[in-house]
């Protein structure tokens, strides 16, 4: 009976759905005081940097990984959109040398949290911005990708993501992964949604999940953030392989199973 239940209800519903609400149940108590720690390190840092502005936006998370940071923010300075602003998110272990860049903030919260949705919402409260575009340390983008990510942003779309190349660490390349959006999918198949694929119209909406997720909760922030999204939000794909994603056992956050074909 209880099997036939569950059927029923994955089959209304989706399986990722159901799991989140179980992610809530479970872990949702610690969600209070991380929002309350998120504020208050978004009213300090303000006061410290201010509010960076530009056209765009990237937030990039980090977390003692500098030799893999500066790649990625190489490759978010590097893009043809010249109005464009990186702000650097520390989780609490600081971050070595980077690029002297006027368009580069570097931040740092007072202690780890571990929560990657809370990271990247301190970088998104910091700042201002008509779009918002994410990046992993651990990832790169090609320089056409906001250029890319807004012609679809400007052709109607509130959300778009491109193609991801996802690679070994030796380079090798092992799929692309790129499904046009279908919110019925997204619910009960893989995920096919990468947050380094993702560019956004900014609204107050627009922040991560804070459940404290490990590398064994699933759903992951992703997922969650664009499935919340997509119920009031136009979601487009663009399939141009803009991202190169680094396929990270280690990763501090999580990690990907190998999906072929």
């Amino acid at each position: 009976m209880l099997t036939s239940v569950k059927r029923q209800l994955r089959a209304r519903v989706g399986l990722w759905p159901l799991l989140e609400l179980r992610n809530r149940a479970v872990l949702g108590r610690r969600v209070p005081g991380l929002r309350r720690f998120e504020t208050a390190e978004v009213r300090r840092l303000r006061a410290d940097v201010g509010v960076p502005t530009a056209l765009v936006v990237t937030v990039i998370p980090t977390f003692r990984r500098p030799q893999q940071l500066r790649c990625a923010v190489r490759s978010a300075l590097a893009q043809t959109i010249q109005d464009h602003r990186v702000i650097v998110v520390d989780d609490g272990a600081g971050v070595g040398p980077l690029p002297a860049d006027p368009r580069l903030v570097v931040v740092s919260l007072s202690h780890n949290t571990g929560v990657l949705g809370l990271v990247r919402n301190v970088g998104i409260r910091t700042t201002s911005s008509e779009f918002i575009a994410f990046l992993d340390d651990d990832n790169e983008w090609r320089p056409d990708h906001l250029e890319t990510a807004l012609a679809g942003l400007r052709a109607g779309a509130d959300l778009v993501y491109t193609a991801v190349e996802r690679r070994r660490s030796d380079g090798e390349l092992v799929d692309t992964l790129s499904t046009d959006f279908d919110r019925a999918q997204l619910a009960d198949g893989p995920p096919y949604v990468d947050s380094n694929a993702i560019v956004v119209r900014r609204s107050p909406r627009v922040q991560f999940s804070r459940i404290p997720r490990v590398k064994a909760t699933l759903p992951k922030e992703d997922w969650e953030f664009v499935y919340r999204m997509s119920r009031s939000l136009a979601v487009a794909h663009l399939p141009v392989p803009t991202v190169r994603y680094l396929i990270n056992t280690d990763s501090f956050y999580t990690s990907w199973a190998e999906q072929h074909g």
